[in-house]
């Protein structure tokens, strides 16, 4: 079988490394690819070029290909209606519907959705004028909130605030100065969390759900959780925060009643649901929903998958996922570490060449997966943000944040930087 992988970021390379070990496909193409794709040894991987916006040619090129699944990742085609595009047209994929996808695309239609039915999760309100923001600001007491834009805005668009001033200054970088663009014509000011963050992601056809062991992002950019939010900065697999029966505290209390309302809601939801949670002393409460494998978290979870991820994947699309059973995990910790570009999540600049990636290679058991990479002239060099994530697995979680280091140490290029504190925090737990 042909897969094809739309997208072109450390998740996406994760995603046709483990397709392309199942023995049932032939092919794996990435839409767009990295280097990291590009360059796989001993797989049968290929880059493609069609941007992941690009839903006419990527319909075009799975029907001209006999690709016989394509697995979304990012959320924007997701919330854009490709997998609407593609089954319009017979294709089978993987992910949800535009209608399902709002649950991320939307921050506005989350909340609502957790508060209809009744998933625990931060009191909020809903603005769509600055000045009412403000208003509403002006008129509470001055304690700590979170201000959220709407829509889309690539991991960037939530603010936490401190003091009134604070969230002041977010209102007007979001709803004035549009910041994060269209983002921004709704925005949610909401009751600040306290607690540890976990992510608790979960497969399902709309009926069943199989939910994945437990992970911990690292969304500040700098060491001890400081700085301004980025798209994570690492992750480690699984995490001590959640316990059995957390996990199914979750489950009960989060993950099922979601499957089922939107299921009510005419929005049958089939694909990866993420919750990202607040584990509070009241017990667990929702922060936000994503619609798909987080980044970095996807690494370390697939890192520890040894089931036929392919099995996994077509069992959700034909709606059998409860003849599949369990799935079969690498009893070992994994951690992942972002490396980044001088200047993110700010201006940074792209281009340089990036040395040391075999050296990486080759210590066992670590595994570097590319985000903003590209192959030019035969160099790997740096085109994002976020440019690579060195994952490793070990029997601890010391053990394992050893191994991703000692890839960090080899890799270098100008600029390059990553927190050193990546899962540090599991020893607290």
């Amino acid at each position: 079988m042909k897969v094809l992988v739309v997208g072109g970021g450390g998740r996406e390379h994760a995603l046709a490394w483990k397709i392309a070990q199942s023995k049932r496909v032939d092919t794996v193409f990435v839409a767009p690819g990295n280097a990291g794709t590009a360059t796989e040894t001993g797989l049968p991987i290929e880059n493609v070029d069609l941007k992941d916006s690009d839903t006419a040619g990527l319909v075009a090129y799975a029907k001209a290909n006999d690709v016989g699944l394509t697995v979304v990742g990012p959320e924007a085609p997701l919330t854009a209606g490709l997998v609407d595009a593609l089954q319009a047209e017979g294709l089978r994929a993987f992910g949800p519907s535009k209608a399902a996808a709002e649950l991320e695309g939307s921050k506005v239609f989350c909340k609502d959705l957790l508060r209809h039915a009744d998933v625990p999760s931060g009191d909020y309100k809903t603005f769509r004028h600055q000045e009412d923001a403000v208003t509403y600001l002006e008129e509470r007491e001055d304690e700590p909130v979170v201000v959220k834009a709407d829509g889309l805005a690539a991991g960037k668009g939530v603010i936490v605030c401190d003091t009134r001033r604070q969230a002041l200054d977010a209102v007007e970088r979001i709803a004035g100065a549009k910041e994060f663009g269209s983002a921004g014509d709704r925005l949610i000011i909401e009751e600040r969390l306290n607690g540890h963050e976990a992510s608790v992601l979960a497969i399902t056809d709309g009926r069943s759900i199989i939910t994945l062991p437990p992970a911990q992002d690292h969304k500040p950019a700098h060491d001890g959780d400081t700085g301004p939010n980025t798209g994570g900065m690492g992750a480690y697999c699984p995490t001590p925060l959640v316990d059995a029966a957390l996990l199914e505290r979750v489950e009960e209390q989060v993950l099922v009643p979601t499957v089922h309302h939107m299921k009510r809601a005419r929005r049958p939801f089939r694909g990866v649901l993420y919750a990202g949670l607040m584990i509070t002393k009241q017990g667990p409460k929702v922060l936000e929903y994503n619609v798909r494998l987080g980044d970095p978290e996807c690494q370390p979870l697939l890192m520890r998958l040894k089931s036929d991820i392919v099995d996994l994947l077509e069992a959700t699309v034909d709606g059998r996922l409860d003849e599949l059973g369990g799935l079969e995990w690498d009893p070992r910790p994994a951690v992942c570490v972002v490396m980044a570009s001088e200047g993110y999540p700010g201006d940074y600049e792209k281009g340089h060449v990036i040395r040391g990636l075999e050296e990486a290679a080759k210590l066992p058991d670590v595994k570097v997966f590319h985000a903003g990479t590209k192959l030019i002239d035969g160099s790997v060099v740096n085109t994002g943000g976020r440019v690579l994530g060195v994952t490793a697995l070990g029997d601890t979680i010391s053990a394992a944040k050893l191994g991703a280091y000692k890839g960090v140490k080899c890799i270098r290029w100008q600029g390059a930087w990553c927190r050193k504190d990546i899962s540090d925090k599991a020893l607290g737990y």
